[in-house]
């Protein structure tokens, strides 16, 4: 005789779960912007992790847990642990070096995802009080006097490349160490090619910028699922694209959409109608391959 699972939340209502917790766990982090704090490194001078990372991590597990007690979590400091159905991917500050050194570029990342398909999520800017999210349904925008909007980005088909915005965080110092000239040349190419070209160094946030129709193209090309869990769905409810790009384990990608796509350690990013064949080339050439 089988037993059936009780029901996981609905994608609505996990989204609203998703947005308390982010909306909790963030709201210590705008005073402890532009204060005072110690910084610890990982695994360069590049990866920053603080007090705070760790601190808003646990309220979100514990805000979560308490809510779905069904949970697993995968967070970025914390890592794999938990058993339950819904696994909620945490990056508690996506850009801790943004935080750290003062810039206001910095997001609370939750996304909720049941057998590897991720169902909601929620990427909270708590400086500029912006909160994207998404679930089945949807993809959305609320503001700081808390008016909600459907994000819908006009399309720019035919638009050339010439006259597009592109955000990302390539080359980076991993892809200079590992590619040098080959790398730096890459970069002149996109800058030449595009608009502007501009490295904000939080992905989660380049692809809601993207989804809300600021931006038309985000490419990165070493990347974790944390990163880009919730804002890769908010970027795709809202009308845009995501191709995944690389291997992690024993899984490959190569610019074909999956339900798994989150995993992929790269990505082009793209808005409504947009084509970038020179970021496409860029990504393919340049993506990490690998655990």
């Amino acid at each position: 005789m089988t037993h059936s699972r009780a029901p996981h939340p609905s994608a609505a209502e996990l989204r609203s779960i998703a947005v308390t917790a982010a909306h909790t766990a963030g709201a210590p982090l705008k005073t402890a912007f532009r204060s005072q704090m110690d910084v610890e490194l990982k695994a360069s001078a590049h990866d920053l992790v603080t007090v705070w990372d760790t601190q808003t991590e646990t309220t979100l597990i514990d805000l979560l847990s308490n809510a779905v007690p069904d949970s697993r979590f995968t967070g970025e400091e914390g890592g794999s642990h938990g058993e339950g159905r819904v696994e909620w991917i945490i990056d508690p500050i996506d850009g801790t070096s943004n935080f750290a050194h003062g810039f206001a570029m910095f997001s609370v990342s939750v996304a909720a995802a049941v057998d590897n398909v991720v169902l909601a999520g929620v990427v909270y800017d708590p400086i500029n009080e912006w909160t994207f999210s998404a679930d089945d349904a949807g993809a959305y925008l609320i503001n700081r006097d808390g008016k909600e909007t459907v994000l819908s980005p006009a399309s720019k088909d035919g638009v050339a490349e010439e006259n597009l915005a592109l955000l990302t965080n390539f080359p980076g110092a991993w892809g200079v160490e590992k590619y040098g000239a080959e790398a730096l040349e890459a970069f002149g190419t996109l800058v030449t090619t595009y608009a502007t070209v501009r490295r904000v160094v939080s992905g989660a946030l380049e692809l809601c910028h993207l989804a809300a129709g600021w931006s038309d193209v985000v490419i990165n090309c070493r990347t974790s699922p944390w990163d880009v869990a919730a804002a890769q769905l908010i970027l795709r409810r809202a009308g845009g694209n995501y191709l995944p790009y690389g291997t992690r384990g024993e899984q490959s990608w190569n610019g074909s959409v999956t339900e798994d796509l989150h995993l992929a350690p790269g990505y082009l990013g793209l808005g409504p109608g947009v084509q970038a064949p020179t970021s496409a080339d860029v990504v393919a050439r340049f993506v990490r391959h690998g655990s």
